[in-house]
């Protein structure tokens, strides 16, 4: 048997395991590109489950699974941008994030967008590019005492495109 990944909409019941999958991520798939200040700091967006879960619902949610099991979960903003990207670190870099990035370019596009942005962490920013996701500014974020660096990326949809 393979390992399938399935997509669905987001549960109130999945926030607490999403929570702790974006935090797993940040600390251990991020530790080449961010000090152990700007990932806790980055964490600390996943502390306040109520706000956390907020900010899911108010977005398109989708939860990846594997085997039954939470393996990563993409949300969309209005539409237009990724707002979170982010999959279990002992599932990384087997195509869960690409199943979701796929259903997120998707649905933007069945639903009218023209391009779809995220703000790309350094470690994220090549998964990016290779799908074809154009830098287009560099940031960088105050987050409490600590400044994170991340790149604003888009991807142009539609015949008109030049990006590919």
């Amino acid at each position: 048997m393979t390992n399938t990944t399935q997509l669905r909409p987001m549960l109130p019941s999945d926030v607490t395991v999403l929570a702790a999958i974006f935090r797993a991520a940040i600390f251990e798939l991020t530790d080449e590109d961010y000090d152990d200040d700007q990932q806790e700091a980055w964490a600390e967006a996943a502390d306040d489950e109520e706000a956390f879960a907020t900010r899911l619902t108010e977005q398109l949610t989708l939860v990846a699974t594997r085997e039954g099991e939470v393996a990563g979960f993409v949300s969309v903003k209005n539409n237009t941008v990724i707002d979170l990207l982010y999959v279990r670190p002992d599932m990384a870099r087997e195509g869960v994030a690409t199943v979701l990035c796929d259903a997120a370019e998707k649905l933007a596009q069945a639903r009218g967008a023209a391009s779809l942005k995220a703000d790309a962490s350094d470690t994220a920013l090549p998964f990016f590019q290779q799908r074809g996701y154009v830098p287009m500014s560099r940031n960088t974020v105050p987050l409490g005492d600590v400044w994170l660096g991340n790149t604003t990326v888009e991807k142009r949809f539609g015949e008109g495109s030049a990006m590919q």
